[in-house]
């Protein structure tokens, strides 16, 4: 059964379009940057660099 399930998900990543998989990549990113914007103080300047990091991810041409 888990055999089964290993191959599904190595099929379905393979099967991804780019821009799909650098979506599920930055996604995180993103949402972590959103949390930490609520910081005092340095708050803005973090999630300013983490979302310029996910633009990277984002061009990178897969």
């Amino acid at each position: 059964m888990k055999l089964k399930t290993l191959l599904l998900l190595i099929s379905a990543t393979a099967l991804l379009p780019a821009c799909v998989f650098t979506k599920l990549a930055t996604v995180p990113m993103r949402l972590g940057g959103a949390v930490v914007s609520i910081v005092p103080g340095v708050g803005n300047t973090a999630h300013d660099a983490i979302d310029t990091a996910a633009e990277k991810v984002d061009d990178i041409p897969i």
